[in-house]
């Protein structure tokens, strides 16, 4: 974990920024829960207690921030809220999302599906893929047991 500061710190410096207290708070909290997906009020929610010197605006100006220095992912689930995790890799492709549509939980889908995709786009096209997003919307494996048993 030390190095993510260490890398975090330095991205701030180079980009003309200080790493304040309440930046390295969140940003603590984000490696803390890294694979979750957490809203702004999420993460105020966890962080007001122990730092009560951070107020909602504060989370979503850093979010702003860590997302324009690719830091974080900014998540949209299509339900008008989004949602942040910590940027693992920064120079790799993001992870592909599982959304329940009948409990809206979320999860990942590790690997890229789609690298054939993208060789095919550039041996067709000379188009170089950077990046994508995809999510697939379905049902759970728990809303589909809970269905089954009804």
């Amino acid at each position: 974990m030390p190095n993510k500061h260490i890398d975090f710190k330095q991205q701030l410096k180079e980009s003309g920024y200080k790493l304040t207290s309440q930046r390295q708070a969140i940003l603590d909290l984000l490696i803390e829960h890294e694979g979750e997906h957490l809203s702004s009020e999420d993460i105020f929610s966890m962080l007001k207690d122990k730092h009560p010197d951070i107020g909602l605006a504060t989370v979503y100006r850093t979010l702003m921030l860590l997302d324009r220095l690719e830091l974080v992912y900014k998540i949209d689930l299509d339900d008008g809220c989004s949602r942040y995790e910590f940027n693992r890799h920064v120079d790799e492709h993001r992870h592909h999302h599982l959304i329940c549509t009948k409990c809206g939980s979320v999860s990942e889908v590790e690997g890229d599906l789609l690298e054939s995709l993208e060789e095919q786009i550039y041996e067709k096209k000379h188009f170089i893929v950077k990046d994508h997003r995809v999510k697939f919307y379905g049902i759970c494996e728990k809303c589909s047991a809970e269905s089954s048993e009804s």
